[in-house]
């Protein structure tokens, strides 16, 4: 249960910057425009990238939270370590979890695999937009 409750915090983290990320593109899109075509393309997937990686961020450290809460790590260094290789599905195997918190170690793992499937598709949006000149002016 408590894996679902993270998840569910994590997809909220990845909509809310999602959706203040394209708010504020349609905001400044107007400005960008008086820029060369260069400035118009990289502005917003710049900020784009920010915010992905921003909510990335947080998802890892709201990660390494829950071990350091629910005092499974040691310390702070080992929990965001752990939290961001199981994020990123890349599972070094040197820090592993006991048979009781497996279930819960692979709700990150899911979390990350989701959260970076949203970020491409959107970043896929975006670039097609760009591309095809159809962001608002």
């Amino acid at each position: 249960m408590w894996g679902s409750f993270y998840l569910g915090v994590c997809f909220a983290v990845e909509l809310a910057l999602l959706v203040w990320c394209s708010l504020t593109i349609q905001a400044f899109a107007h400005h960008w425009h008086r820029y060369s075509h260069t400035i118009r393309i990289a502005a917003p997937i710049a900020f784009t990238l920010f915010c992905i990686v921003l909510a990335h961020t947080i998802q890892v450290w709201i990660w390494a939270g829950a071990w350091m809460i629910g005092d499974v790590m040691p310390d702070w260094n080992s929990a965001l370590y752990f939290s961001l290789v199981t994020y990123t599905s890349l599972g070094y195997g040197d820090i592993v979890l006991g048979p009781g918190l497996r279930i819960f170690g692979a709700f990150a793992s899911v979390a990350g695999l989701l959260a970076f499937g949203l970020s491409t598709a959107y970043m896929v949006a975006l670039m097609t937009r760009l591309f095809e000149g159809k962001l608002p002016r």
